[in-house]
């Protein structure tokens, strides 16, 4: 379990040489895309197509034993924010509505009053922003979905800008969440990009920012992407797929038929749903667009000759799902199979900073990003502050072996530990095991019968950690206290 103590160790001891070399503090752009493969680069030569993103693998480290905290959106995304476990920090499941899931539409003023409206990340809790030196600027545009009251919304958090849309997924276009209009920018309600593609809309508010942000006082720009996840739309041709705009369907082969019709959908009756070859088709578009706009991000960078001044962190938020490719792992989003939370990721910080054109498989995760920041800033966290991730500069510079040496994952009655190679998964009654992920990347081969007493070590390791959390002062929404 992390000790500040750990952490000052580590900060004094491997980093003031860095951070003696160079005392300028760097800009951090954190970019997150939803729900993508953990094969899904094209660096990886599955066929899709992401230049910008094989440019970034390029020119920084990619992580391939990299780990996200929750194996969906909400409490991932609290988790990256705060630098703790979702079981710490309040948000240990979804805040989301689960009616719509069965095709009813919310009435005017119902959905103000249900539990996607009113729940939000606790108020107690501090986000990046809040983490780093006064004088950076701080922005986020994307998906937020760690509530919508204007309370829990980002420029109440510590973001000095907002553009998104506040919930968990959206309409490409309409930007509407099952039919409620859902973007914002900060405090309101907005309308006026009604139409007009998602990605294409925070692309632009990232460019504006770089552009006017450049050359001025550091700044943490975090540009969450909805893509590639499903379209949260009531219409069954529209949800079974991810929309993306024609141009770059069109750059893939073309997919013939591109529906089927279904006797029984989901939540009643015969419906017309996407073919799996269409729905592979449109979620891998949907990140060739997003990749088309990092890439203008990093163009802006050089233009304006900060990209040595910047660190770059890429990944996504949790396991894929859809079109998604996960191979070699076991699983998708929403499992704690690994393909449900070990993701892609790929860090940049040119100039000698850390290895270019390099691969890690050093033990990491989302929760080290807040102790990094830190230590890439020179910043000292507030002494009372719990943290649940190391910082990771030493690592990825190849100087230390990553100090995280375990990991917990509780989604309900999904349960996942990791303690050195060995992993132990629970997904629901019947299936699950014990394996060795060091040979056994895919958990095919459960050597719970083989090793017991391996086992037995983790199920303690893993009560242990649900005990420390317990113990933690309570967050809401979801505890009891």
């Amino acid at each position: 379990m992390i000790r500040r103590v750990l952490f000052s160790l580590f900060l004094i001891t491997l980093l003031t040489p860095f951070v003696q070399a160079d005392t300028k503090r760097p800009n951090i752009l954190l970019i997150v895309s939803d729900d993508q493969g953990y094969n899904d680069l094209g660096v990886l030569g599955n066929g899709i197509i992401t230049p910008a993103l094989d440019r970034l693998a390029a020119e920084g480290t990619r992580l391939t034993n990299f780990y996200v905290s929750w194996p969906a959106c909400t409490p991932s995304r609290a988790s990256l924010l705060t630098g703790r476990y979702p079981q710490r920090n309040g948000i240990y499941d979804m805040i989301r509505n689960e009616a719509p899931d069965y095709g009813y539409k919310y009435k005017p003023g119902e959905y103000d009053v249900t539990f996607e409206r009113i729940g939000g990340m606790d108020l107690r809790e501090k986000f990046i922003p809040d983490l780093l030196p006064s004088e950076y600027q701080s922005a986020i545009y994307g998906k937020w979905d760690l509530g919508t009251l204007k309370r829990f919304l980002p420029t109440s958090r510590g973001f000095d800008d907002f553009y998104g849309f506040v919930n968990t997924g959206v309409d490409y276009f309409t930007h509407e969440r099952y039919g409620v209009h859902s973007m914002y920018r900060n405090l309101e309600l907005t309308t006026g990009d009604t139409g007009t593609y998602c990605t294409y809309l925070f692309e632009r508010e990232a460019l504006r920012f770089l552009e006017s942000h450049s050359g001025k006082d550091p700044f943490f720009l975090y540009v969450p992407f909805n893509a590639p996840h499903n379209s949260s739309a009531l219409e069954p041709e529209i949800r079974t797929s991810v929309q993306a705009p024609d141009k770059y369907k069109k750059m893939y082969s073309p997919v013939d038929p591109e529906f089927k019709d279904v006797a029984q959908y989901k939540y009643g009756g015969p419906a017309k749903v996407v073919t799996k070859e269409a729905r592979q088709r449109d979620y891998r578009a949907s990140v060739t667009c997003m990749d088309d706009s990092i890439g203008k991000m990093l163009a802006l960078l050089d233009e304006k000759g900060i990209a040595d001044d910047t660190i770059v962190v890429f990944f996504s938020d949790n396991g894929g799902s859809g079109g998604a490719d996960n191979a070699p792992l076991r699983g998708r989003k929403a499992q704690t199979w690994e393909g449900g939370i070990r993701v892609p990721c790929i860090v940049r910080w040119t100039g000698g900073k850390i290895p270019a054109g390099t691969e890690n498989d050093a033990f990491l995760s989302s929760l080290e990003l807040v102790p990094s920041f830190a230590a890439a800033t020179n910043h000292e966290l507030p002494e009372d502050l719990i943290l649940d991730g190391y910082n990771w500069w030493p690592t990825l510079r190849g100087e230390t072996g990553s100090p995280r040496t375990e990991m917990f994952w509780k989604r309900r009655n999904q349960l996942g530990a990791r303690v050195g190679d060995w992993k132990w998964t629970v997904m629901g009654e019947k299936q699950g095991g014990l394996f060795n992920l060091a040979k056994d990347i895919g958990e095919r081969n459960d050597l719970s019968e083989k090793h017991p007493e391996k086992l037995a070590e983790l199920k303690a390791a893993f009560d242990n950690w649900l005990k420390t959390m317990d113990e933690a002062e309570p967050r809401g929404p979801f505890r009891d206290f």
